[in-house]
């Protein structure tokens, strides 16, 4: 898909924040600096529409980023970040859950893991709730420009191994450096999007 219109339309606390044009929604869910803002830069063409940290938990409200005038990618705050207070984790828990169990135009979670590493035990719950409440995923493994090409089937498998795939949930070998995926995640959302 060539992206030419984008605009971050809110970063909301709360339900009654959310857009309402019902528009489908795609969720981005990651542990903090994983490389979520850098795949949402690269899926939209732009060099900083969402900002990138060094500084992991900096996303911290349901930033909806309307593509197009067509579909909104939601990106949410990341998880397994220890510097945060408990107070502050579990409010970031409940809005997540609350937006993952009750979002109508929701139509899928993109999971997004690191390639080089087996996914942690964040990643693992994460999916374990997404397949809890039957949402369906797409796993994505990042920072593929940082391994040989012959070894990323061998960790492929390891995030299909180690999350226990669901045989309908893929796993999407992804850059954002060069673009690898981009176009192959793009036919994954649109599909999504007719049915």
């Amino acid at each position: 898909m060539k992206v030419n219109q984008v605009e971050l339309v809110i970063s909301a606390v709360k339900p009654e924040q959310y857009p309402s044009e019902g528009f489908p929604e795609f969720a981005l869910a990651g542990r903090s600096n994983v490389g979520k803002s850098s795949f949402i830069n690269k899926m939209i063409n732009r060099k900083s529409m969402a900002r990138t940290s060094s500084k992991p938990g900096k996303t911290q409200t349901l930033n909806f980023y309307k593509i197009e005038e067509s579909i909104y990618f939601v990106d949410v705050p990341g998880y397994g970040y220890a510097k945060v207070s408990k107070t502050e984790r579990e409010a970031w828990g409940k809005m997540i859950e609350k937006y993952f169990t009750t979002r109508e135009g929701l139509l899928a979670v993109l999971l997004i893991v690191d390639l080089r590493h087996p996914p942690t035990a964040d990643d693992v719950m994460m999916y374990d709730f997404l397949k809890h409440y039957d949402l369906p995923c797409i796993v994505i493994a990042t920072k593929a420009d940082k391994i040989p090409r012959g070894k990323w089937d061998k960790h492929k498998k390891v995030v299909k191994e180690t999350l226990n795939l669901d045989a309908r949930d893929e796993v999407v070998v992804f850059s954002s450096e060069t673009g690898l995926g981009k176009d192959h995640v793009w036919n994954i959302l649109l599909n999504f999007s007719k049915r």
